[in-house]
Parts: structure tokens; sequence; C-alpha cells
């Protein structure tokens, strides 16, 4: 792994800009790169100078969706042909499809916005985007918001630490660890705003 995030590097320093938004791109929609072996070398050479924040962030934010944006229509497009045609043997039935589609419908922002934020899972947010055919805005705008933190503050590590692996590889699970558990407090808020707003209602449901 750390040859291959050696050789990422190499690719952004290469291709500037261009090759920022490539990794990005492909790593959202074909290969689930992990987005600090990009982001956190991208914040080391924007303290050295190199690159510029906005160049660097724009890059990444664009490549991000786009990539995100290419997986979100293969699920939209050919997702349910191939779940009606195997998904039986994945145990994902018709039923289970109509309740994903309820749920994106209902809840689709914010699962996409914190799926974003969490390692692991951020990649694989488009497919079930996708698959539920949540409306393409909402999509693009949570996908950013959400990916755009995530971003930037692997950005913030790298300029501050990027230089020294050692305090990087140290530092990362406390990061994540943090994001999680903003993660965890989101959908707190979010599953009482919401139950909330159910009780309010005349007949009681949402």
């Amino acid at each position: 792994m750390e040859t291959f995030a050696s050789w990422l590097v190499d690719v952004v320093q290469g291709l500037g800009y261009i090759g920022l938004f490539v990794t990005m791109f492909f790593g959202n929609a074909l290969v689930p790169i992990p987005v600090e072996a990009i982001m956190i070398p991208a914040g080391y050479i924007v303290q050295q100078g190199e690159m510029s924040l906005f160049g660097v962030m724009a890059s990444a934010i664009f490549g991000d969706i786009g990539g995100s944006l290419f997986s979100y229509y293969i699920a939209r497009h050919f997702g349910r042909r191939f779940l009606f045609a195997y998904g039986k043997y994945l145990f994902f039935t018709h039923d289970r499809i109509e309740m994903l589609d309820r749920f994106f419908a209902s809840h689709g922002e914010i699962s996409v916005l914190t799926g974003r934020l969490v390692p692991g899972l951020r990649h694989f947010m488009a497919f079930p985007a996708g698959l539920s055919h949540m409306n393409v805005k909402k999509f693009v705008i949570y996908t950013g918001v959400g990916g755009g933190l995530w971003m930037s503050i692997l950005v913030l590590v790298g300029y501050i630490i990027g230089g020294n692996k050692a305090l990087v590889r140290h530092y990362m699970p406390y990061v994540e660890g943090a994001i999680i558990g903003a993660v965890i407090m989101m959908i707190v808020w979010y599953v009482r705003r919401h139950r909330r707003k159910v009780k309010e209602q005349p007949n009681g449901t949402a």
C-alpha cells in the first residue's frame, strides 16, 4: 500500500491538478482508492508551495463528484436490471429494493452526507443512491459537501504534519475516530428531528 501511495503522489506531482482530478475520479468510479493516500500528500505539497490550496481542493472535489456520478449512473441504469436477474443469489429481493427506495426517498440526503465522511463506506454511497434513483442534484450537493469536508480535514493534516509519516500514522486513527463520532452525533440529531416532525404531523405519519 505504501508503494501504491508513493505512486499516487508521483502522479499528482507530475500531472498537477489534472493528476489529482484523475486519481480522485477513478478512486470513486472504479477502484476504491483510500482518499487519505491522495489528500494528505496533497496537503503537504500545498505546504511546500508547489500547489495552491484552492487548486487542490477544486480538483479533488470535482474529481470526487465526477467519479461518484459515474458510479451513480451505472447503478441507476444497470443496477436494477442486474439485481432483478441475480439478486436472489445475493439475498437482495424485490422487497428489499422497494425498502431501499423508500429509505432513500426519505433519508437519502443525510445518508449520502454522513456516508461520504466514513472511511471504507464513502466509496460505495453512489451505488444505493443511483439504484434508488435519488435526485441527482441532491446527490451532487451532498456528495460534494461530505467529500469536501473529509478532504479538507485530510489536507489540513497533510499541511501540518504531512512531512512526517510516523506522525500521520499515529494521529490518523484519532482523526478518523473524531469524524466517526461527529457522524454519529449528526445521525442522532437527524433521527430526533425526524421523529419530532412525525409526531407534530396530525396523522402521525412521515
